[in-house]
Protein backbone atom coordinates (compact mmCIF):
# COMPACT_ATOMS: atom_id res chain seq x y z
CA UNK A 1 0.00 0.00 0.00
CA UNK A 2 1.50 3.38 -0.85
CA UNK A 3 -0.07 6.11 1.41
CA UNK A 4 0.54 9.15 2.16
CA UNK A 5 -0.72 12.18 4.18
CA UNK A 6 -1.89 15.21 2.32
CA UNK A 7 1.13 17.45 1.25
CA UNK A 8 3.71 14.72 2.28
CA UNK A 9 5.67 12.26 0.91
CA UNK A 10 4.56 9.01 -0.54
CA UNK A 11 5.34 5.61 2.56
CA UNK A 12 5.17 2.25 1.02
CA UNK A 13 3.48 -0.22 3.59
CA UNK A 14 4.09 -4.02 3.27
CA UNK A 15 0.72 -5.73 3.21
CA UNK A 16 0.15 -9.52 4.07
CA UNK A 17 -0.67 -12.44 1.33
CA UNK A 18 -4.31 -14.08 2.60
CA UNK A 19 -6.42 -16.78 0.99
CA UNK A 20 -8.31 -14.15 -1.04
CA UNK A 21 -5.53 -11.73 -1.78
CA UNK A 22 -4.08 -8.58 0.64
CA UNK A 23 -4.51 -7.24 3.78
CA UNK A 24 -2.94 -4.33 6.07
CA UNK A 25 -4.15 -2.85 9.10
CA UNK A 26 -3.08 0.56 9.29
CA UNK A 27 -4.34 3.57 12.72
CA UNK A 28 -4.14 7.25 12.03
CA UNK A 29 -3.14 9.49 15.00
CA UNK A 30 -3.83 12.43 12.92
CA UNK A 31 -6.96 14.11 11.22
CA UNK A 32 -6.63 14.85 7.58
CA UNK A 33 -6.66 13.97 4.30
CA UNK A 34 -4.97 11.00 3.05
CA UNK A 35 -4.20 9.33 -0.44
CA UNK A 36 -3.48 5.98 -1.68
CA UNK A 37 -3.09 3.10 -4.18
CA UNK A 38 -1.30 -0.04 -4.66
CA UNK A 39 2.28 -1.56 -5.66
CA UNK A 40 2.34 -4.97 -6.92
CA UNK A 41 5.49 -6.02 -8.46
CA UNK A 42 6.72 -3.36 -10.21
CA UNK A 43 3.72 -1.82 -11.60
CA UNK A 44 0.48 0.43 -9.72
CA UNK A 45 -2.92 -0.14 -9.39
CA UNK A 46 -5.10 2.56 -8.69
CA UNK A 47 -8.19 4.46 -8.47
CA UNK A 48 -11.12 3.62 -11.21
CA UNK A 49 -14.65 4.71 -12.41
CA UNK A 50 -17.14 5.00 -9.85
CA UNK A 51 -14.38 4.57 -7.24
CA UNK A 52 -13.36 0.82 -7.62
CA UNK A 53 -10.24 -0.78 -8.83
CA UNK A 54 -8.55 0.13 -12.10
CA UNK A 55 -6.24 -1.92 -14.76
CA UNK A 56 -2.07 -1.59 -13.96
CA UNK A 57 -0.78 1.60 -15.08
CA UNK A 58 2.37 3.86 -14.33
CA UNK A 59 0.77 7.11 -12.89
CA UNK A 60 -2.29 5.81 -10.89
CA UNK A 61 -5.40 8.00 -9.42
CA UNK A 62 -5.09 7.70 -5.97
CA UNK A 63 -8.49 6.70 -3.87
CA UNK A 64 -8.75 9.23 -0.33
CA UNK A 65 -9.47 8.19 2.73
CA UNK A 66 -11.30 11.24 5.23
CA UNK A 67 -9.96 10.85 8.46
CA UNK A 68 -11.96 12.98 10.79
CA UNK A 69 -11.83 13.68 15.10
CA UNK A 70 -13.52 10.52 16.80
CA UNK A 71 -15.55 13.15 18.50
CA UNK A 72 -16.95 14.32 15.47
CA UNK A 73 -20.98 14.49 15.24
CA UNK A 74 -23.59 15.69 13.60
CA UNK A 75 -27.23 16.47 14.77
CA UNK A 76 -29.55 13.40 14.65
CA UNK A 77 -32.61 15.38 14.68
CA UNK A 78 -31.70 16.78 11.42
CA UNK A 79 -30.92 13.22 9.46
CA UNK A 80 -34.18 11.48 7.85
CA UNK A 81 -36.38 14.71 7.24
CA UNK A 82 -36.90 16.62 4.35
CA UNK A 83 -35.76 20.44 3.82
CA UNK A 84 -37.38 23.82 2.26
CA UNK A 85 -36.08 26.53 1.27
CA UNK A 86 -38.23 29.94 1.38
CA UNK A 87 -36.60 32.98 -0.14
CA UNK A 88 -39.09 35.37 2.40
CA UNK A 89 -39.96 38.02 0.23
CA UNK A 90 -41.63 35.91 -2.16
CA UNK A 91 -43.45 32.86 -0.62
CA UNK A 92 -46.60 34.60 1.13
CA UNK A 93 -47.37 37.97 2.70
CA UNK A 94 -49.88 37.91 5.25
CA UNK A 95 -51.64 41.34 6.52
CA UNK A 96 -51.08 44.47 4.17
CA UNK A 97 -48.64 45.98 6.24
CA UNK A 98 -46.39 48.71 4.28
CA UNK A 99 -42.61 48.47 3.45
CA UNK A 100 -40.45 50.27 5.46
CA UNK A 101 -38.16 50.32 2.68
CA UNK A 102 -37.86 49.76 -1.05
CA UNK A 103 -40.73 49.64 -3.82
CA UNK A 104 -43.89 47.53 -3.16
CA UNK A 105 -45.05 45.55 -6.20
CA UNK A 106 -48.00 43.54 -6.72
CA UNK A 107 -47.75 39.89 -6.42
CA UNK A 108 -46.63 37.78 -9.23
CA UNK A 109 -45.46 40.54 -11.36
CA UNK A 110 -41.85 39.64 -12.95
CA UNK A 111 -39.27 40.61 -10.60
CA UNK A 112 -36.92 43.77 -11.91
CA UNK A 113 -33.90 42.85 -13.75
CA UNK A 114 -33.31 45.62 -15.88
CA UNK A 115 -30.37 48.16 -14.69
CA UNK A 116 -30.89 51.82 -13.97
CA UNK A 117 -29.01 54.72 -15.75
CA UNK A 118 -26.30 53.51 -13.44
CA UNK A 119 -26.00 50.43 -15.07
CA UNK A 120 -27.13 49.10 -11.21
CA UNK A 121 -29.59 46.50 -10.73
CA UNK A 122 -30.68 47.99 -7.32
CA UNK A 123 -33.02 44.54 -6.43
CA UNK A 124 -34.87 47.21 -4.48
CA UNK A 125 -38.50 45.85 -5.72
CA UNK A 126 -40.53 43.97 -2.81
CA UNK A 127 -43.51 41.73 -2.99
CA UNK A 128 -44.17 41.97 0.62
CA UNK A 129 -43.77 38.14 1.87
CA UNK A 130 -42.79 37.99 5.51
CA UNK A 131 -42.91 35.71 8.75
CA UNK A 132 -46.60 36.11 9.25
CA UNK A 133 -46.69 34.65 5.93
CA UNK A 134 -44.64 31.43 6.20
CA UNK A 135 -46.19 30.88 10.02
CA UNK A 136 -50.21 30.80 8.54
CA UNK A 137 -48.51 28.40 5.69
CA UNK A 138 -46.63 25.57 7.71
CA UNK A 139 -49.76 23.32 7.58
CA UNK A 140 -49.16 23.03 3.74
CA UNK A 141 -45.12 22.90 4.57
CA UNK A 142 -46.32 20.24 7.00
CA UNK A 143 -48.45 18.43 3.88
CA UNK A 144 -45.11 18.08 2.29
CA UNK A 145 -43.52 16.35 5.45
CA UNK A 146 -41.04 19.06 5.76
CA UNK A 147 -39.12 18.93 9.17
CA UNK A 148 -36.71 21.95 8.62
CA UNK A 149 -36.96 25.05 7.13
CA UNK A 150 -33.96 26.67 5.78
CA UNK A 151 -35.07 30.70 5.62
CA UNK A 152 -32.58 33.14 2.99
CA UNK A 153 -31.44 36.07 4.68
CA UNK A 154 -33.86 37.92 7.06
CA UNK A 155 -31.73 40.19 8.68
CA UNK A 156 -32.13 44.02 8.24
CA UNK A 157 -30.68 44.80 4.62
CA UNK A 158 -31.13 47.01 1.90
CA UNK A 159 -32.15 44.55 -0.98
CA UNK A 160 -34.74 42.21 -1.18
CA UNK A 161 -32.21 38.93 -1.14
CA UNK A 162 -30.83 40.64 2.46
CA UNK A 163 -27.36 39.57 1.28
CA UNK A 164 -26.14 42.57 2.19
CA UNK A 165 -26.85 42.44 5.58
CA UNK A 166 -27.68 46.02 7.51
CA UNK A 167 -27.70 44.81 11.06
CA UNK A 168 -26.86 41.25 12.21
CA UNK A 169 -29.28 41.49 15.35
CA UNK A 170 -32.23 42.84 14.18
CA UNK A 171 -35.07 41.15 12.28
CA UNK A 172 -35.49 43.38 8.85
CA UNK A 173 -38.88 45.30 9.33
CA UNK A 174 -40.02 44.14 5.74
CA UNK A 175 -40.42 41.00 7.69
CA UNK A 176 -41.51 41.08 10.57
CA UNK A 177 -40.34 41.58 14.23
CA UNK A 178 -38.43 39.36 16.64
CA UNK A 179 -42.21 38.28 18.43
CA UNK A 180 -43.01 36.69 14.70
CA UNK A 181 -39.74 35.01 14.29
CA UNK A 182 -40.33 33.62 17.76
CA UNK A 183 -43.91 33.02 17.13
CA UNK A 184 -42.89 30.84 13.67
CA UNK A 185 -40.17 28.60 15.45
CA UNK A 186 -42.47 27.84 18.16
CA UNK A 187 -45.39 27.01 15.89
CA UNK A 188 -42.72 25.06 13.71
CA UNK A 189 -41.71 23.13 16.56
CA UNK A 190 -45.23 22.19 17.67
CA UNK A 191 -45.48 20.66 14.24
CA UNK A 192 -41.61 18.60 14.19
CA UNK A 193 -40.46 21.97 12.24
CA UNK A 194 -37.32 23.47 12.81
CA UNK A 195 -35.91 26.90 11.35
CA UNK A 196 -32.70 27.77 10.09
CA UNK A 197 -31.27 30.69 8.83
CA UNK A 198 -28.63 32.36 6.71
CA UNK A 199 -25.52 33.07 7.92
CA UNK A 200 -23.87 36.17 5.84
CA UNK A 201 -20.59 36.40 7.57
CA UNK A 202 -18.06 37.45 5.10
CA UNK A 203 -19.66 40.68 3.91
CA UNK A 204 -22.03 42.96 4.80
CA UNK A 205 -23.82 45.80 3.11
CA UNK A 206 -22.42 49.22 2.31
CA UNK A 207 -25.67 50.41 3.55
CA UNK A 208 -25.14 49.02 6.99
CA UNK A 209 -24.63 49.97 10.77
CA UNK A 210 -21.49 49.09 10.67
CA UNK A 211 -20.23 50.55 7.20
CA UNK A 212 -23.04 53.24 7.15
CA UNK A 213 -21.64 54.55 3.68
CA UNK A 214 -25.39 56.66 3.39
CA UNK A 215 -25.22 57.69 6.75
CA UNK A 216 -28.59 55.28 7.23
CA UNK A 217 -27.83 54.57 10.66
CA UNK A 218 -26.77 56.41 13.67
CA UNK A 219 -23.49 56.04 15.15
CA UNK A 220 -20.32 56.44 12.78
CA UNK A 221 -19.47 53.66 10.52
CA UNK A 222 -16.41 52.13 9.20
CA UNK A 223 -16.82 54.60 5.98
CA UNK A 224 -17.41 57.19 7.69
CA UNK A 225 -14.34 57.18 9.84
CA UNK A 226 -11.27 55.80 11.67
CA UNK A 227 -12.48 56.45 15.21
CA UNK A 228 -15.69 53.93 14.36
CA UNK A 229 -15.53 50.78 16.75
CA UNK A 230 -16.45 48.67 13.17
CA UNK A 231 -12.75 50.22 11.24
CA UNK A 232 -11.17 47.27 12.31
CA UNK A 233 -13.50 45.40 10.48
CA UNK A 234 -12.86 46.36 6.96
CA UNK A 235 -9.48 46.67 4.39
CA UNK A 236 -9.06 50.51 3.26
CA UNK A 237 -6.39 51.21 0.96
CA UNK A 238 -5.79 54.71 0.98
CA UNK A 239 -8.88 55.96 1.10
CA UNK A 240 -12.45 55.30 2.45
CA UNK A 241 -13.38 54.43 -1.25
CA UNK A 242 -11.26 52.07 -1.83
CA UNK A 243 -12.02 49.16 0.37
CA UNK A 244 -11.63 45.25 -0.47
CA UNK A 245 -15.74 43.87 -1.52
CA UNK A 246 -16.82 40.69 -2.03
CA UNK A 247 -15.97 39.86 -5.78
CA UNK A 248 -15.24 43.78 -6.32
CA UNK A 249 -19.10 44.75 -5.55
CA UNK A 250 -18.26 48.07 -3.85
CA UNK A 251 -22.08 47.40 -1.81
CA UNK A 252 -20.86 44.89 -0.49
CA UNK A 253 -17.35 45.16 1.60
CA UNK A 254 -15.58 42.47 2.53
CA UNK A 255 -15.39 41.26 6.36
CA UNK A 256 -11.84 41.32 7.73
CA UNK A 257 -12.22 37.81 9.71
CA UNK A 258 -9.01 38.14 11.74
CA UNK A 259 -10.21 41.49 13.04
CA UNK A 260 -10.89 40.39 17.41
CA UNK A 261 -13.61 42.83 17.50
CA UNK A 262 -15.83 41.37 14.40
CA UNK A 263 -14.80 37.70 16.11
CA UNK A 264 -16.15 39.32 19.45
CA UNK A 265 -19.26 40.53 18.11
CA UNK A 266 -19.63 37.25 16.36
CA UNK A 267 -18.84 34.72 19.06
CA UNK A 268 -18.81 36.14 22.56
CA UNK A 269 -21.78 35.48 24.86
CA UNK A 270 -23.89 38.11 23.62
CA UNK A 271 -22.55 37.71 20.09
CA UNK A 272 -24.49 36.62 16.80
CA UNK A 273 -24.34 33.32 16.66
CA UNK A 274 -25.62 32.39 20.39
CA UNK A 275 -28.08 35.40 19.94
CA UNK A 276 -30.36 33.61 17.43
CA UNK A 277 -29.47 30.24 19.01
CA UNK A 278 -31.26 31.18 22.20
CA UNK A 279 -34.29 32.16 19.89
CA UNK A 280 -34.70 28.81 19.42
CA UNK A 281 -33.33 28.19 15.69
CA UNK A 282 -31.77 24.88 14.61
CA UNK A 283 -28.73 26.34 13.18
CA UNK A 284 -27.44 28.13 10.38
CA UNK A 285 -26.24 27.74 7.01
CA UNK A 286 -23.39 29.74 5.92
CA UNK A 287 -23.26 31.85 2.59
CA UNK A 288 -19.82 31.27 0.91
CA UNK A 289 -18.34 29.32 3.38
CA UNK A 290 -14.82 28.77 1.38
CA UNK A 291 -14.62 32.40 1.38
CA UNK A 292 -14.40 32.18 5.51
CA UNK A 293 -11.04 31.02 6.66
CA UNK A 294 -10.71 27.90 8.48
CA UNK A 295 -10.18 29.58 11.91
CA UNK A 296 -13.17 31.32 11.66
CA UNK A 297 -15.17 28.34 11.04
CA UNK A 298 -13.83 26.39 13.77
CA UNK A 299 -14.84 29.97 16.25
CA UNK A 300 -17.86 29.34 14.70
CA UNK A 301 -19.02 26.10 15.29
CA UNK A 302 -17.38 26.21 18.86
CA UNK A 303 -19.64 29.05 19.67
CA UNK A 304 -23.12 27.47 18.39
CA UNK A 305 -22.18 23.70 19.50
CA UNK A 306 -21.76 25.90 22.97
CA UNK A 307 -24.93 27.18 23.19
CA UNK A 308 -26.50 24.65 21.47
CA UNK A 309 -24.38 20.71 20.92
CA UNK A 310 -27.55 20.16 18.47
CA UNK A 311 -27.22 22.81 16.42
CA UNK A 312 -26.47 22.61 12.42
CA UNK A 313 -23.74 24.40 10.32
CA UNK A 314 -24.37 23.67 7.17
CA UNK A 315 -21.95 25.34 4.61
CA UNK A 316 -22.51 26.73 0.99
CA UNK A 317 -19.86 24.88 -0.92
CA UNK A 318 -20.20 23.97 -4.57
CA UNK A 319 -17.48 21.23 -4.82
CA UNK A 320 -16.59 18.10 -3.20
CA UNK A 321 -15.85 20.15 -0.17
CA UNK A 322 -13.87 17.01 1.29
CA UNK A 323 -10.81 17.65 -0.42
CA UNK A 324 -11.36 21.52 -1.50
CA UNK A 325 -8.69 24.03 -1.81
CA UNK A 326 -9.42 27.48 -1.61
CA UNK A 327 -7.15 31.02 -2.23
CA UNK A 328 -4.18 28.23 -2.14
CA UNK A 329 -5.50 26.49 1.40
CA UNK A 330 -7.29 23.08 1.78
CA UNK A 331 -9.77 23.56 3.81
CA UNK A 332 -10.67 21.24 6.66
CA UNK A 333 -14.79 20.93 6.81
CA UNK A 334 -14.99 17.48 7.80
CA UNK A 335 -12.73 16.37 9.78
CA UNK A 336 -14.18 17.21 13.24
CA UNK A 337 -14.07 21.52 14.00
CA UNK A 338 -15.80 22.92 10.94
CA UNK A 339 -18.70 22.04 9.28
CA UNK A 340 -21.68 19.20 9.78
CA UNK A 341 -23.00 19.51 5.90
CA UNK A 342 -22.78 21.34 3.13
CA UNK A 343 -25.32 22.30 -0.22
CA UNK A 344 -24.84 19.49 -2.23
CA UNK A 345 -24.27 21.22 -5.62
CA UNK A 346 -21.94 17.61 -6.88
CA UNK A 347 -25.03 15.75 -6.70
CA UNK A 348 -27.39 18.49 -7.87
CA UNK A 349 -25.53 18.42 -11.33
CA UNK A 350 -25.08 14.74 -11.51
CA UNK A 351 -29.20 14.57 -11.18
CA UNK A 352 -29.59 16.51 -13.74
CA UNK A 353 -26.91 15.51 -16.01
CA UNK A 354 -28.80 12.22 -15.48
CA UNK A 355 -32.18 13.13 -15.98
CA UNK A 356 -31.06 15.14 -19.57
CA UNK A 357 -28.66 12.69 -21.17
CA UNK A 358 -30.02 9.85 -19.56
CA UNK A 359 -27.03 8.05 -18.82
CA UNK A 360 -25.97 6.94 -15.48
CA UNK A 361 -22.52 6.99 -15.81
CA UNK A 362 -21.82 10.76 -13.95
CA UNK A 363 -24.39 10.00 -11.15
CA UNK A 364 -23.04 6.49 -10.22
CA UNK A 365 -19.38 8.33 -9.93
CA UNK A 366 -20.87 11.22 -7.76
CA UNK A 367 -22.40 9.07 -5.79
CA UNK A 368 -19.63 6.70 -4.90
CA UNK A 369 -17.38 10.14 -4.76
CA UNK A 370 -19.69 11.57 -1.76
CA UNK A 371 -19.60 7.73 -0.04
CA UNK A 372 -15.92 7.12 -0.41
CA UNK A 373 -14.68 10.87 0.63
CA UNK A 374 -17.55 12.19 3.31
CA UNK A 375 -17.92 11.04 6.69
CA UNK A 376 -20.64 8.85 7.59
CA UNK A 377 -22.43 11.29 9.86
CA UNK A 378 -22.03 14.46 7.16
CA UNK A 379 -23.46 11.87 4.14
CA UNK A 380 -26.88 11.26 6.09
CA UNK A 381 -27.04 15.57 6.95
CA UNK A 382 -26.48 16.48 2.98
CA UNK A 383 -28.71 19.00 1.38
CA UNK A 384 -29.59 17.16 -1.22
CA UNK A 385 -31.16 20.12 -4.05
CA UNK A 386 -32.28 19.93 -7.59
CA UNK A 387 -32.54 24.11 -7.05
CA UNK A 388 -31.96 27.02 -5.13
CA UNK A 389 -31.82 30.90 -4.92
CA UNK A 390 -28.68 31.08 -7.69
CA UNK A 391 -29.56 28.53 -10.05
CA UNK A 392 -32.25 28.44 -12.40
CA UNK A 393 -35.63 26.50 -11.61
CA UNK A 394 -35.02 23.07 -11.99
CA UNK A 395 -38.12 22.90 -14.60
CA UNK A 396 -36.93 25.30 -16.40
CA UNK A 397 -33.49 23.46 -16.09
CA UNK A 398 -35.02 20.52 -17.93
CA UNK A 399 -37.21 21.80 -20.22
CA UNK A 400 -34.36 22.64 -22.90
CA UNK A 401 -34.55 25.76 -23.52
CA UNK A 402 -31.52 28.01 -23.40
CA UNK A 403 -31.52 31.90 -23.23
CA UNK A 404 -28.69 34.18 -24.03
CA UNK A 405 -29.65 37.36 -22.22
CA UNK A 406 -31.76 38.23 -19.45
CA UNK A 407 -34.41 40.08 -21.87
CA UNK A 408 -34.72 36.94 -23.33
CA UNK A 409 -34.97 34.84 -20.22
CA UNK A 410 -37.45 37.38 -19.05
CA UNK A 411 -39.78 36.61 -22.10
CA UNK A 412 -39.60 32.61 -22.14
CA UNK A 413 -41.56 30.00 -21.05
CA UNK A 414 -42.13 26.27 -21.48
CA UNK A 415 -45.15 25.44 -23.70
CA UNK A 416 -47.56 22.71 -22.39
CA UNK A 417 -46.15 19.80 -24.01
CA UNK A 418 -42.83 20.95 -22.42
CA UNK A 419 -43.32 21.67 -19.29
CA UNK A 420 -45.60 18.12 -19.02
CA UNK A 421 -42.27 16.40 -20.38
CA UNK A 422 -39.95 18.04 -17.65
CA UNK A 423 -42.13 17.43 -14.58
CA UNK A 424 -42.21 13.50 -15.66
CA UNK A 425 -38.22 13.78 -15.30
CA UNK A 426 -38.61 16.26 -12.46
CA UNK A 427 -40.21 13.71 -10.43
CA UNK A 428 -37.88 10.64 -11.59
CA UNK A 429 -35.19 13.31 -10.09
CA UNK A 430 -37.16 14.18 -6.86
CA UNK A 431 -37.64 10.11 -6.25
CA UNK A 432 -33.60 10.27 -6.90
CA UNK A 433 -33.21 13.36 -4.32
CA UNK A 434 -35.52 11.68 -1.81
CA UNK A 435 -33.90 8.18 -1.89
CA UNK A 436 -30.30 9.00 -1.76
CA UNK A 437 -27.87 9.74 1.64
CA UNK A 438 -28.92 12.97 3.17
CA UNK A 439 -31.49 15.75 3.31
CA UNK A 440 -33.47 16.53 0.54
CA UNK A 441 -34.80 20.14 -0.16
CA UNK A 442 -37.24 21.51 -2.29
CA UNK A 443 -36.89 25.00 -3.34
CA UNK A 444 -40.01 26.37 -2.76
CA UNK A 445 -42.30 26.14 -5.26
CA UNK A 446 -40.40 23.68 -7.34
CA UNK A 447 -43.13 21.35 -6.05
CA UNK A 448 -46.27 23.71 -7.97
CA UNK A 449 -44.14 23.42 -10.96
CA UNK A 450 -42.66 26.93 -11.09
CA UNK A 451 -40.52 28.06 -13.51
CA UNK A 452 -38.02 30.66 -13.73
CA UNK A 453 -34.24 31.39 -15.40
CA UNK A 454 -31.36 32.66 -13.58
CA UNK A 455 -31.70 35.24 -10.55
CA UNK A 456 -33.89 37.12 -10.30
CA UNK A 457 -36.53 34.89 -12.21
CA UNK A 458 -36.01 32.04 -10.44
CA UNK A 459 -37.14 34.10 -7.27
CA UNK A 460 -40.66 34.61 -8.35
CA UNK A 461 -43.52 34.86 -6.25
CA UNK A 462 -45.05 31.71 -5.08
CA UNK A 463 -48.14 30.88 -6.96
CA UNK A 464 -50.75 30.02 -4.85
CA UNK A 465 -53.52 29.61 -7.17
CA UNK A 466 -52.10 28.22 -10.25
CA UNK A 467 -50.02 25.71 -9.08
CA UNK A 468 -49.96 22.05 -10.17
CA UNK A 469 -51.88 20.24 -7.55
CA UNK A 470 -50.92 16.84 -9.35
CA UNK A 471 -47.35 17.76 -8.85
CA UNK A 472 -47.46 18.88 -5.27
CA UNK A 473 -49.00 15.56 -4.54
CA UNK A 474 -45.97 13.61 -5.64
CA UNK A 475 -44.17 15.55 -3.43
CA UNK A 476 -46.49 15.29 -0.34
CA UNK A 477 -46.09 11.30 -0.98
CA UNK A 478 -42.28 11.55 -1.66
CA UNK A 479 -42.50 13.41 1.74
CA UNK A 480 -44.86 10.63 3.73
CA UNK A 481 -42.19 7.75 2.43
CA UNK A 482 -39.34 9.59 4.06
CA UNK A 483 -41.48 9.56 7.41
CA UNK A 484 -42.91 6.45 6.51
CA UNK A 485 -38.92 5.03 6.45
CA UNK A 486 -37.34 7.42 8.34
CA UNK A 487 -35.39 5.09 10.22
CA UNK A 488 -33.98 3.57 7.01
CA UNK A 489 -33.27 6.96 5.76
CA UNK A 490 -31.64 8.71 8.52
CA UNK A 491 -28.60 6.63 8.03
CA UNK A 492 -29.31 3.79 6.21
CA UNK A 493 -26.44 2.60 4.00
CA UNK A 494 -25.91 2.89 -0.32
CA UNK A 495 -25.87 -0.41 -2.41
CA UNK A 496 -25.40 -0.31 -5.95
CA UNK A 497 -27.81 -3.28 -6.87
CA UNK A 498 -27.79 -3.05 -10.65
CA UNK A 499 -26.92 -0.61 -13.02
CA UNK A 500 -26.43 -0.29 -16.54
CA UNK A 501 -25.92 2.81 -18.78
CA UNK A 502 -29.67 3.88 -18.53
CA UNK A 503 -31.12 1.98 -15.32
CA UNK A 504 -30.26 2.02 -11.69
CA UNK A 505 -31.55 0.28 -8.85
CA UNK A 506 -30.02 0.84 -5.89
CA UNK A 507 -30.80 -0.18 -2.18
CA UNK A 508 -30.85 2.02 1.50
CA UNK A 509 -30.53 -0.69 3.87
CA UNK A 510 -30.47 0.03 8.15
CA UNK A 511 -31.48 -1.84 11.60
CA UNK A 512 -35.03 -0.79 10.12
CA UNK A 513 -35.12 -2.56 7.01
CA UNK A 514 -34.91 -1.83 3.14
CA UNK A 515 -36.21 0.59 0.70
CA UNK A 516 -35.40 -0.43 -2.90
CA UNK A 517 -35.34 2.34 -5.72
CA UNK A 518 -35.14 2.37 -9.67
CA UNK A 519 -35.07 4.94 -12.35
CA UNK A 520 -35.16 3.82 -15.91
CA UNK A 521 -33.84 6.68 -18.28
CA UNK A 522 -33.64 4.77 -21.55
CA UNK A 523 -35.91 2.53 -23.65
CA UNK A 524 -36.05 -1.24 -22.39
CA UNK A 525 -37.71 -3.46 -20.13
CA UNK A 526 -35.96 -4.46 -17.41
CA UNK A 527 -37.20 -7.29 -15.10
CA UNK A 528 -36.85 -7.05 -11.82
CA UNK A 529 -36.44 -11.08 -9.59
CA UNK A 530 -36.69 -10.94 -6.25
CA UNK A 531 -38.14 -13.60 -3.16
CA UNK A 532 -41.78 -12.80 -1.49
CA UNK A 533 -43.45 -10.03 -1.80
CA UNK A 534 -42.74 -6.16 -2.37
CA UNK A 535 -44.94 -2.85 -2.25
CA UNK A 536 -45.04 -0.48 -4.64
CA UNK A 537 -44.63 2.98 -2.35
CA UNK A 538 -45.63 5.63 -5.51
CA UNK A 539 -48.43 3.68 -6.56
CA UNK A 540 -49.19 1.22 -3.86
CA UNK A 541 -49.28 -1.34 -6.33
CA UNK A 542 -47.99 -4.91 -4.73
CA UNK A 543 -45.72 -7.52 -6.52
CA UNK A 544 -44.70 -11.64 -5.82
CA UNK A 545 -41.31 -12.52 -6.85
CA UNK A 546 -40.84 -10.46 -9.73
CA UNK A 547 -41.62 -6.67 -11.76
CA UNK A 548 -41.76 -5.75 -14.90
CA UNK A 549 -39.82 -2.10 -15.24
CA UNK A 550 -40.82 -0.02 -18.57
CA UNK A 551 -39.59 2.66 -20.05
CA UNK A 552 -38.63 6.10 -18.44
CA UNK A 553 -40.65 4.29 -15.14
CA UNK A 554 -39.02 5.10 -11.49
CA UNK A 555 -40.44 3.16 -8.43
CA UNK A 556 -39.78 2.87 -4.86
CA UNK A 557 -40.22 -0.57 -3.13
CA UNK A 558 -40.24 -1.98 0.00
CA UNK A 559 -40.76 -5.43 1.34
CA UNK A 560 -44.08 -6.86 2.48
CA UNK A 561 -44.06 -8.99 5.26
Amino acid sequence: MVLRRDEKNYHYYQMTRTDFGWTISLQFNEVGLYFYFFAIGGSFLGCGAYHKSTTFNSNPNNWQLTVYDESYKTPEWFKGGVMYQVFPDRFYKAGDAALSHGVMRKWGEQPYFRPNGEGKVLNNDFFGGNLKGVREKLDYLKSLGVTVIYFNPIFRAFSNHRYDTGDYLEIDPNLGTKEDLDALISDAEKRGMRIILDGVFNHTGDDSRYFNRYSNYPGLGAYQSTESPYYDWYTFHGSRDRYDSWWGIDTLPAIKESSHSYQNFMFSENGVIKHWLRHGIGGYRLDVADELPGFFLKMLRKAAKTQNPDAVIIGEVWEDASNKIAYGERREYFQGEELDSVMNYPLKDAVINFLLSGNTSRLREVIAMLIDHYPKQTLDSLMNHLGTHDTARILTVLGGKSCQSKEEMSMTHLTEAEKAAAKDLLKMGAVIQFTLPGVPCIYYGDEIGMEGYSDPFCRGCFDWENGDSHLKAFYEELGAIRERFRGIFRDGIYREVYSNQTFLVYERKSEAGSIYSYVNRGSCRYELSFKGKYQEQLSGKTFKDTLIVKKHEYGILSRIK
